[in-house]
């Protein structure tokens, strides 16, 4: 395996950016991407059950995944390579790992993108056509949408659907009415009975998965490409988890003043989400009600065109990678980013042949029940894959694999470790609850 250690040296020089708001872009998209429907009904569940106790966890969460989406960025610009580029430097076994993953978890999570997309627009407009039909469209909208678009028109796309979902979920915050005394009490470190699972959750759940992982990719798709580049990325990665974090919160009053206070329960999945609009229109009307569902839909297309896009992206760079280093025998000598900043991974064959997997074969799933053993697989592959971001990040930015000075402080270790663990202990707690 070729040495990867000295392709900082030339960026390192580089004469860092002046910090300026205009700069912002791939955070925008991480949060537009990151928080999914799912995400949401979690969140919503967490304040349901325990009012505004469990607030502080939320915050923590946002913290842990500030430190995680900036070692991301980190080893993309410091090294000039892509992390596909130093996992593959930790050995095969993380090909392996990532092949089976990337594969399985795009065929089922494809159809769930596309249901979740649709259901809001079931309860919008019951007369029209059913969820199958919905969800279908929204695939092949967001097929085509991300085909024939490169990252800059991608970008600015994902930067309508925050400002959707942040508006709207904010405005519905304000509208119940939040207790602003239990909400700063809630910053306070309490674990009520039974919330353990639910803290965990909100600590390690909310905020992406695999996107997190993407997150170094649309760095380099914004042509950032070097540690100039470092502080304005560091900007852009806090307001990504700030943006998160005001979603987290809003949510979890949602759930503390509208459903906590009512003993109200929702239903586990996105259909949960489907339940509060039942709420809010009998307690707000019509208009609050058809808004939350409008802010239900940009958040479930937002992060179905947004993982067309990134993990697209990531796919690309691997086969890419998988298929020169066959070639030539050994691991690429030259910085890779520079590929990822010029969009031709956009335009790649691999790219391409990823949205499709991710578009049609999982159609196939909407008009069948999932495969029990897929569902099964999908669950441990889903479950594994944080911990092994987190803890292979770690191994990375404290090896000489990155230039001595954009290594790991204490801060960063210190969260990358702790956020490592944490998402080993839900890793194993959602494996057991697999059905198995």
């Amino acid at each position: 395996m070729a040495d990867i250690t000295d392709s900082g040296t030339d960026a390192a020089k580089s004469q860092p950016r002046k910090s300026s708001w205009r700069y912002i872009g791939p955070g925008i998209v991480v949060a537009a991407t990151g928080v999914g429907a799912g995400d949401l009904v979690a969140t919503l569940i967490a304040g349901s059950k325990f009012g505004y106790t469990l607030l502080w966890a939320a915050v923590i969460g946002c913290i842990v995944k500030i430190s995680l989406a900036e070692a991301a960025g980190r080893w993309h610009l410091a090294t000039g390579r892509t992390l596909f580029e130093g996992w593959r430097s930790l050995g095969q076994w993380t090909t392996v790992y990532f092949a089976i993953y990337v594969v399985i978890w795009g065929f089922v999570y494809g159809a769930t993108a596309m249901s979740s997309s649709a259901l809001p627009m079931v309860a919008l407009f019951p007369d029209g056509p059913g969820l199958k039909t919905w969800a279908v469209l929204f695939g092949l909208l967001g097929l085509l949408f991300v085909w024939f678009n490169r990252y800059l028109v991608f970008e600015k796309f994902m930067t309508v659907v925050i400002g959707m979902k942040f508006l709207i979920v904010v405005y519905v915050a304000i509208r119940v009415a939040p207790d602003l005394g239990a909400a700063f009490a809630g910053l306070a470190p309490v674990l009520p009975d039974g919330s353990l699972l639910y803290t965990l959750g909100l600590i390690g759940g909310v905020g992406g998965t695999i996107t997190m992982a993407a997150y170094g990719y649309w760095v380099n798709a914004k042509g950032w490409t070097n540690t100039s580049w470092m502080k304005v990325m560091r900007i852009d990665n806090r307001v990504a988890y700030i943006t998160t974090g005001v979603f987290v919160v809003a949510m979890l009053i949602i759930g503390a003043e509208l459903l906590h206070s009512s003993q109200i329960a929702l239903t586990s999945g996105d259909r949960g989400l489907i339940d509060l609009g039942v709420v809010l229109e009998e307690r707000f009307g019509v208009v609050t009600a058809k808004l939350f569902l409008i802010g239900f839909f940009a958040t479930s297309f937002g992060a179905l065109v947004g993982v067309w896009h990134g993990v697209s992206l990531m796919f690309a760079d691997f086969v890419e990678r998988f298929q020169r280093e066959r070639r030539t025998g050994e691991a690429v000598g030259e910085r890779t980013v520079d590929e990822v900043a010029s969009g031709a991974r956009e335009r790649s064959v691999p790219f391409r042949a990823y949205l499709l997997w991710l578009t049609f074969p999982p159609i196939g799933l909407l008009f069948l029940d999932q495969p029990f053993g897929l569902v099964v697989v999908y669950g441990v592959l889903g479950a594994f894959f944080m911990p092994f971001l987190a803890l292979t990040l770690l191994w990375l930015l404290n090896s000489s694999r990155t230039p001595a000075e954009w290594r790991n402080g204490i801060v960063s270790n210190v969260m990358l470790a702790a956020g490592g663990l944490l998402f080993v202990i839900l890793c194993v707690q959602q494996v057991r609850d697999l059905p198995w």
